[in-house]
């Protein structure tokens, strides 16, 4: 029996044909494998005038990530490029799991403004700041007069 290498097996791309596609056995991200549902791993807290959002991105360059804002939406992308037409000079690739690819996320964070946002790339985490936004007070009661 072979080692698997990451949780996947050597013999994985053996058996990567059209009669194996099955919704039951799970799809096959090019990028990750099978450990795709583990990419971008976040983690949110609250402080007091704050939320911090720290995301794995390991193995990401700085400028292989952006961080948009629209329509209230904060988006974190990744993309990864490899070269395939590099040769390895001392032999022949025998298995190649590194992949070319993209993946993002997106989460609601309502009315804030980009200029409020911090964020900072070290070490594989991605850290933003968004401000929290002031608690509008309701009314209390109100009666309606039907017309």
């Amino acid at each position: 029996m072979l080692p698997s290498i990451f949780g996947e097996s050597l013999f994985d791309d053996l058996f990567d044909d059209d009669f194996m596609r099955f919704p039951v056995w799970g799809g096959r991200d090019p990028l990750y494998g099978k450990n795709a549902k583990n990419l971008m791993k976040t983690d949110v807290r609250e402080t007091e005038n704050t939320y911090e959002v720290d995301v794995d991105l390991p193995g990401f360059k700085k400028d292989e990530i952006s961080v948009d804002l629209q329509d209230g939406y904060l988006t974190i992308r990744a993309s990864k490029g490899l070269d395939k037409d590099q040769k390895d000079k001392e032999g022949k690739y025998i298995r190649q799991e590194r992949y070319a690819g993209a993946c993002s996320r997106s989460f609601y964070v309502g009315d804030v403004e980009a200029d409020q946002i911090a964020a900072k790339y070290e070490d594989g985490i991605l850290k933003i700041s968004l401000p929290k936004q002031e608690k509008k007070e309701l009314p209390k009661s109100s009666t309606i007069a039907i017309g």
